[in-house]
């Protein structure tokens, strides 16, 4: 995979992201007492690079805030993701000539270009069906829409998933918080071409669904003022709309706070939800094209 590089900045914008949401759901057990007042940003070169297996980790990480504390072997899964990695990448820091005098002055340091900031990637969930994590995933999923979805819904799905007749596979875009919607763009669209090259080699990338969940929180209604809903990766309200079905569950029991580490004082009361979706993957490459227009024309302002 040839690495492409976007400069992206970590905004702080009250309009388009939540500032200051965990990037790690549960991953502290310690309220932080201190309140971010926003108006901070950092300008960081990323490009995505194929998976390997000093990544695992840090994807297991990725995978352990979409999936919070569920009964899922996220160190199967993350195998998964590097053994395939002909098809998908992470995010990382870009490397430089400069950042070889850094490693001389800080070696005890973690090298922020193998810091895994993001993946995105697909699983065939299909033919998959003999790993321990797919079952468990697909468990999970079910035992939600029982609670959750209505009938028509827990058929779309059942259809997706248990039929035998249609191919699924699970679609991942995940990152670390405040890192925008504009590396998505490169990311998904390298995410296409690989597939489509696999698939000339006859290799099993052609799926009639995607799966995927969404993170989002919830902040309640409160006087004249409506419920609001904000998305941890903005882009992925494109995703929702041209789903073709859906459900909703909470993670708050799950979750220590809702929130954890630096926020501002308006977000204290956000409750977490994951949404489950199921997308026509023909639907993919439209969704992609809308997000790249989308972000063009914001920064083309």
């Amino acid at each position: 995979m040839t690495s492409k590089k976007v400069k992206v900045e970590a905004e702080d914008d009250d309009e388009r992201r939540m500032d200051a949401k965990s990037g790690s759901e549960g991953s502290s057990d310690e309220e932080n007492d201190e309140v971010y007042e926003g108006d901070e940003g950092i300008t960081v070169d990323f490009e995505g690079r194929n998976p390997i297996d000093p990544d695992l980790d840090g994807i297991k990480q990725l995978l352990g805030q979409l999936f919070v504390k569920a009964h899922i072997d996220l160190s199967e899964m993350a195998g998964v993701i590097v053994g395939q990695n002909y098809v998908g990448s992470v995010l990382k820091q870009a490397y430089n000539d400069g950042d070889e005098d850094d490693e001389d002055e800080d070696t005890d340091m973690e090298d922020p270009c193998q810091v895994v900031f993001g993946v995105t990637t697909v699983i065939n969930l299909s033919n998959k069906q003999d790993l321990t994590s797919v079952r468990q995933l697909q468990k999970m999923i079910f035992e939600k829409a029982e609670k959750y979805a209505t009938e028509l819904v827990i058929q779309q799905f059942r259809e997706a998933l248990e039929s035998g007749t249609k191919t699924t596979g699970l679609l991942l875009n995940e990152r670390f918080i405040n890192i925008p919607a504009a590396v998505c763009v490169p990311m998904c669209e390298n995410l296409l071409s690989e597939m489509e090259r696999a698939r000339t080699k006859g290799m099993p990338y052609s799926f009639d669904y995607y799966l995927m969940f969404v993170k989002y929180y919830q902040q309640a209604a409160a006087g004249d003022k409506p419920a609001e809903v904000i998305y941890t990766n903005d882009e992925e309200e494109y995703f929702i709309k041209d789903s073709c079905a859906s459900f909703d569950y909470s993670v708050q029991k799950e979750t220590t706070t809702a929130l954890a580490g630096h926020w501002q004082k308006k977000d204290e009361e956000l409750q977490p939800f994951r949404k489950v979706l199921l997308i026509e993957a023909s639907k993919l490459p439209g969704i992609v094209s809308t997000i790249k227009n989308l972000v063009s024309s914001v920064a083309s302002k």
